[in-house]
């Protein structure tokens, strides 16, 4: 189908509308929800104008996957590669990037890995996506000494522990999270965090408490 001509005078909605309108209902009902006349009767325009910024459903789905490639899965790969004096202050950083809505929304990962299951292609994205944020958080305990194996499975289990604790949604506040960094410091890393790394992430988790 070709694109129709530009709408003239102003136009209501602009792709990233349309984009951010799927992504709200891929979070909130399932991937199954997220069709053009849906979309456009939420945002009560015409479907029409949906043609303007992409060339079917397909393209629209295909950008929610990179958005959401270029948000999640990217936090926690720039959070991992980032410089840091110690180890613990490496995870520290990780930490920050799993806990702050601003860099990862945690529905946005849960709806994905739902879809996942209904498409063997979605499947082989997400399970690249975790393949790429184990390898950083794999290289990460690499830079600071552990051997090839440790690494890895240090990694592991730092990230898989981090989807589990998400998907267990214990209603734990950021002030009783905060409380255990010391000891999930000394459990992930085998080291005991810095007094200025632990205060660090305590005050930058109150931030994010009172933010909400």
């Amino acid at each position: 189908m070709s694109a129709p001509a530009a709408p003239a005078g102003n136009v209501k909605v602009t792709r990233q509308d349309w984009l951010d309108a799927a992504r709200a209902m891929l979070v909130s009902d399932g991937i199954d929800s997220v069709k053009i006349l849906t979309l456009a009767g939420r945002m009560q325009v015409s479907r029409s104008s949906f043609y303007w910024y992409f060339k079917d459903r397909d393209a629209l789905l295909q950008a929610l996957l990179d958005d959401w490639l270029s948000t999640n899965t990217r936090a926690i790969v720039t959070a991992a590669e980032a410089r840091a004096a110690t180890i613990t202050g490496a995870v520290c950083t990780v930490f920050k990037a799993f806990i702050d809505p601003r860099r990862f929304d945690v529905r946005l990962d849960f709806a994905i890995r739902d879809w996942a299951r209904r498409s063997g292609q979605v499947r082989r994205v997400l399970d690249a996506s975790d393949g790429q944020r184990i390898a950083a958080l794999t290289a990460m305990f690499a830079r600071f000494g552990y051997d090839d194996a440790e690494s890895l499975i240090r990694a592991r289990v730092l990230y898989y522990m981090q989807i589990g604790y998400n998907d267990a949604d214990l209603q734990e506040s950021m002030a009783e999270r905060a409380r255990m960094i010391p000891y999930y410091l000394k459990t992930f890393t085998g080291q005991d965090g810095k007094p200025h790394e632990i205060e660090d992430l305590r005050l930058f988790t109150e931030g994010l408490e009172e933010a909400t």
